[in-house]
């Protein structure tokens, strides 16, 4: 094992410990250090378990010591980094090259790619909110890579707001750390899917809102805008749920070549299930809004007939007037002209037309 060469920046690092929460337990709790250059400032945390049980003397620069101890398993945390931090560790934990340059791009679908020494993967988690404007997404996407090795995990994240509290809290949770570095990934992951499974719900619940309002007599105005939301927010979805399968499948499948901690295969089972359950869910929900939208299109067209029918039948009950008082308006001469019994027989002629075309519509249902 080559010596650390992390005394290159370690004069930059400061050091701070995380705030105790009552809520929260001790061993859930993890130090914290933060590095400030010219491009701003990475923030870095982690845990160290031995022998299954949780340390407290997380040291950044001391991460490939503890990788080299027989009996320690190590999580490291990496918000926002710049490419000097991760440059460094890819040479120090001899990290493939593309897989770094993968973690701080912009875009990168989700994936997993095994190499010899390590797994890389790229998960996306979402979270919802509440959102009045019908324009807007109700879904926040945030990635998350990774750097699955032997004794250790390296997750990298570019958005503050995914809750690396929930998967800290739910590696205690599992309380199997003796199981080696699977129950690590088994933890975020575990995380990741079920914040996709609250995001489905949610897009379920804004469907079945939908549906309510379709067969209203006044549905209320946007109900086209916010349908194409929903469908767009769908979309997205769809393409982080989606290549799950193919995460968790790469990451069994060296599990199980590499013959490591059998204790964890239930798990990993279920995990699976439920990334297929979210997927065949999506799957479900882009059916059902693209039959939404079918239906709201058909709706409208069947109100618009109606408003037809009814200006269709008013037009010809009018029309009666209009065409016998014509036709007694001529200035030549016909029965009944100048007198009494004539205007008497018209006005009669009128009434009893445009009662029985009123009756007629009526029975129609065009009135």
């Amino acid at each position: 094992m080559r010596p650390p060469r992390w005394h290159c920046f370690c004069g930059q690092v400061e050091t701070a410990r995380v705030t105790t929460d009552p809520n929260v337990p001790t061993e859930a709790l993890a130090n914290s250090w933060s590095r400030r250059d010219d491009e701003g400032v990475t923030h870095v945390r982690g845990r160290v378990w031995r022998a299954g049980k949780p340390q407290d003397d997380f040291d950044f620069p001391s991460i490939s010591d503890y990788l080299a101890e027989d009996d320690a398993l190590v999580w490291c945390d990496i918000y926002d980094p710049d490419h000097a931090i991760l440059k460094d560790l890819a040479e120090e934990l001899s990290l493939n090259t593309w897989a770094v340059e993968d973690a701080i791009a912009e875009s990168e679908r989700t994936k997993a790619v095994v190499y010899r020494t390590h797994t890389f993967f790229t998960v996306y988690g979402v979270t919802t909110k509440e959102t009045t404007d019908e324009t807007e997404s109700m879904l926040d996407i945030h990635r998350i890579s990774g750097f699955v090795l032997p004794r250790g995990l390296i997750t990298v994240r570019l958005s503050p707001h995914f809750d690396i509290e929930a998967v800290s809290q739910r590696f205690d949770e599992l309380g199997g750390q003796e199981h080696g570095v699977g129950t690590l990934v088994h933890g975020l992951l575990d995380v990741v899917v079920d914040g996709h499974f609250e995001a489905v719900q949610q897009l379920d619940d804004g469907i079945e809102s939908i549906e309510d309002d379709l067969f209203e007599n006044n549905p209320r105005s946007g109900l086209q805008r916010k349908t194409f939301r929903l469908r767009k927010d769908l979309v997205e979805l769809r393409r982080v749920v989606l290549p799950m399968r193919e995460v968790v499948n790469s990451i069994q499948h060296r599990r199980l070549d590499a013959k490591t901690a059998p204790e964890l295969d239930p798990l990993y089972s279920d995990l699976y299930d439920h990334v297929l359950r979210v997927s065949e869910w999506t799957e479900s929900l882009r059916d059902m809004v693209t039959t939404v939208f079918e239906t709201n299109l058909s709706l409208q067209d069947a109100r618009l007939n109606t408003v037809m029918k009814k200006l269709t039948g008013w037009a010809a009950i009018i029309a009666v007037p209009t065409a016998i008082t014509g036709f007694y308006g001529q200035n030549v001469e016909y029965p009944g002209i100048n007198t009494f019994w004539g205007f008497l027989a018209s006005t009669s002629i009128i009434v009893l037309i445009v009662l029985a075309l009123y009756w007629i519509f009526r029975r129609r249902n065009w009135l």
